[in-house]
C-alpha cells in the first residue's frame, strides 16, 4: 500500500449517512491543511460524471473530491456498478465499460477486480496525505461476506481504522450498531475504533445514558452524534430524499416537474433549479401527480427503452403528450431527450433490443450499439425558438455519457433548430460538433450539466415567470460551484461541532 493514512466509513445499511460523512471529514481535512482524497473501491450508482480524461465514476465520489477541494479522478471509484435492471449491471472498471452483468456472474467475476482497486487506491496513496474510504451497503451482510472488496476486505487491504455509523432516523440505531458488531469477524470487529450516531433530532442529552451503555457493551467509543443535516449537495443515488419532498414553502412562482423514471440517472441535472427563490422542483411518477406544472424535465436513465415503455403504460406519455399540445415546455436529457424523437432500435440488444416508436416530438432516431460516449464538453447555446429563445448564445459546460448514436430525419431542413454547438474533449481529443435539437416548446440535448450555469437556469426561469405574467428578473440564483462550496463548509462545521475530531485523528494516526 501507498504511503497516505487511511480512515474508512461504514454503514449499519444503506443511505446511513456515509457518502455525506464521508465528504465532511475531506472537508474538514482540507481545512486544517491536509491533502486528502476520498475513495470507493466498488459503487453502485446510476448517478455518474466523466472526468477531464473522458473517463466515468461515480457521482458520490466527485462531490467527496470537491468537499476536499480537489478534482475528481477515476481512481476515486475504480468499479461502478450501473444497474441496467433488478438482476444486472453494466460493470465500469477505471472509468471504462467492462461489459454487462448478472448479479451471479459479478460476484464470481469480482475477485479478478483486485489488482485494478490496489492499483487505483496505491496510485492515490502516493500522491495524498490522508484517504477517506466509504463502504457500500453493510459490512454485516453475510451472504455476501466471502470475497468482500468493498467494507471489510477493502479495509483490510488499506489497512484503514473503519468508524461505523448508524442511522437514527430510522429507529433501532442501537439494535444496528450491536447486530452489525456481532455479525463481524473478531478480527474485522478489532478494526472498527468508532461509532457514529447519525440523522439525530432532539435533545442530545437523551442519548447520553444510551451512548455509555453501548460503549460499555461493545468496547468502542462513539465518537460522534451528528445531526440531519439539510444541505445542497450532489446525491448517490435513487435512496436521495429529494424524490420525496418538495422544495420551498407555500404556493410556489414557478412549478417544476421532473418525470421519476424507473431507471431514473444523473437527477443531479436538476438540483441548481432547488437554489431559486419561489421555485419549487418535484419528482412525479404518474399522471395524478404530474399536474398542470410550468416545466416538464424528462431526465436522463440507464434503461431508454424500458423506460420509455413504463411511460407509455403508466400514462404519463399521454399527459405528458397533452400539456404538450397545450405549451408547457418540455426538456428532455441524455435518455429523455432519446425518448422525444421518432423511433429507438437497438439491434445489438444493448438495452432490449428490437425497435419502438419515440414521443414523436423531435425529427430525430436513436440507434444503440455497444460504444459509449464518455467526454467533457464546453460551448453555448445556439438560437432556440419558443419560450427559451432567451437562451440564445448562453455559455454551457457539462459532459456527455451515453449509449446510442441520434440522428436527425435525412428530410429535415431546419438546421437552424439545432441546440447547442459544443467543443468536445475526450482524454486529449477535441472535436467541435453541434448538439440537441428544439422544436416549439420542446428542448432535447445529450449534455449533463447544462442547467449549471446561473446565466441557463436565470434565464429558463424568467421566461417562464413570463409566460405566467410574474417579473421573476429579481429572483436570487446563485453560482453552483460557489453554492456548494457554502455547503460542504457547513457540513464541516456541524461535524466539527457534533463529533470528536482530535479523536478521529488520533484513530487516524493509530491506525489498527
Amino acid at each position: 500500500m501507498g504511503k497516505a493514512k487511511a480512515i474508512m466509513v461504514q454503514g449499519t445499511m444503506s443511505n446511513a449517512g456515509k457518502s455525506l460523512l464521508a465528504a465532511g471529514l475531506c472537508r474538514i481535512f482540507h481545512q486544517d491543511g491536509l491533502r486528502a482524497a476520498p475513495f470507493k473501491s466498488q459503487n453502485m450508482a446510476l448517478n455518474s460524471f466523466i472526468t477531464d480524461e473522458g473517463l466515468e465514476m461515480g457521482r458520490a465520489q466527485v462531490m467527496q473530491a470537491e468537499a476536499a477541494g480537489i478534482r475528481p479522478e477515476a481512481a476515486m471509484n475504480p468499479i461502478l456498478l450501473k444497474p441496467t435492471n433488478d438482476t444486472g449491471s453494466q460493470v465500469i472498471v477505471n472509468g471504462k465499460v467492462l461489459g454487462n452483468m448478472s448479479a451471479r456472474d459479478y460476484f464470481a467475476y469480482k475477485q479478478q477486480l483486485i489488482p485494478d482497486i490496489l492499483k487505483a487506491y496505491n496510485d492515490l496513496a502516493e500522491r495524498f496525505d490522508v484517504i477517506v474510504i466509504e463502504g457500500a451497503g453493510s459490512p454485516a451482510e453475510i451472504n455476501l461476506k466471502d470475497n468482500d472488496i468493498v467494507n471489510m476486505g477493502m479495509a483490510k487491504m488499506a489497512q484503514a481504522p473503519v468508524l461505523l455509523v448508524g442511522d437514527i432516523d430510522r429507529g433501532g440505531v442501537f439494535a444496528q450498531l450491536v447486530g452489525t458488531m456481532e455479525l463481524l469477524e473478531p478480527s474485522e470487529r478489532q478494526m472498527v475504533k468508532g461509532l457514529v450516531i447519525n440523522k439525530f433530532r432532539g435533545d442530545r442529552s437523551i442519548l447520553d445514558s444510551g451512548v455509555e451503555m453501548i460503549e460499555k457493551m461493545l468496547g468502542v467509543p462513539v465518537v460522534g452524534v451528528t445531526p440531519y443535516i439539510q444541505i445542497e449537495v450532489d446525491d448517490e443515488d435513487s435512496l436521495s430524499e429529494r424524490f420525496d419532498h418538495r422544495n420551498g414553502s407555500g404556493v410556489p412562482l414557478i412549478d417544476i416537474a421532473v418525470v421519476r423514471l424507473p431507471r431514473i440517472s444523473n437527477f443531479t441535472d436538476f438540483n441548481t433549479f432547488e437554489t431559486i427563490d419561489g421555485v419549487s422542483l418535484r419528482y412525479v411518477d404518474s399522471p395524478a401527480k404530474l399536474g398542470d406544472p410550468d416545466l416538464i424535465l424528462l431526465p436522463g436513465t440507464k434503461n431508454t427503452m424500458g423506460d420509455l415503455r413504463w411511460l407509455r403504460e403508466s400514462g404519463m406519455e399521454a399527459s405528458i403528450l397533452k400539456l404538450v399540445s397545450r405549451g408547457t415546455p418540455l426538456f428532455g436529457v441524455c435518455g429523455g431527450y432519446q425518448m422525444l424523437g421518432k423511433s429507438l432500435s437497438d439491434p445489438d440488444g444493448v438495452e432490449e433490443g428490437g425497435t419502438m416508436a419515440g414521443m414523436g416530438l423531435l425529427p430525430l432516431s436513436t440507434v444503440f450499439a455497444d460504444g459509449k460516449t464518455r467526454t467533457r464538453v464546453e460551448g453555448r447555446f445556439l438560437k432556440p425558438g419558443g419560450i427559451f429563445k432567451g437562451l440564445a448564445g448562453v455559455p454551457i459546460e457539462g459532459y456527455e455519457i451515453h449509449m446510442g448514436v441520434t440522428t436527425l430525419d435525412p428530410d429535415e431542413r431546419d438546421a437552424t433548430a439545432r441546440l447547442t454547438r459544443l467543443k468536445a474533449h475526450s482524454g486529449a481529443a477535441e472535436e467541435e460538433k453541434v448538439d440537441g435539437y428544439c422544436r416549439g416548446n420542446v428542448y432535447g440535448s445529450y449534455v449533463h450539466g447544462i442547467f449549471d450555469r446561473e446565466e441557463v437556469t436565470k434565464a429558463i426561469v424568467m421566461a417562464l415567470g413570463k409566460k405566467k405574467g410574474i417579473d421573476m428578473s429579481k429572483a436570487a440564483t446563485v453560482d453552483f460551484t460557489a453554492f456548494k462550496e457554502t455547503q460542504y463548509d457547513i457540513l464541516a462545521k456541524s461535524l466539527r461541532e457534533n463529533m470528536d475530531i482530535p479523536k478521529i485523528y488520533e484513530i487516524l494516526e493509530k491506525g489498527i
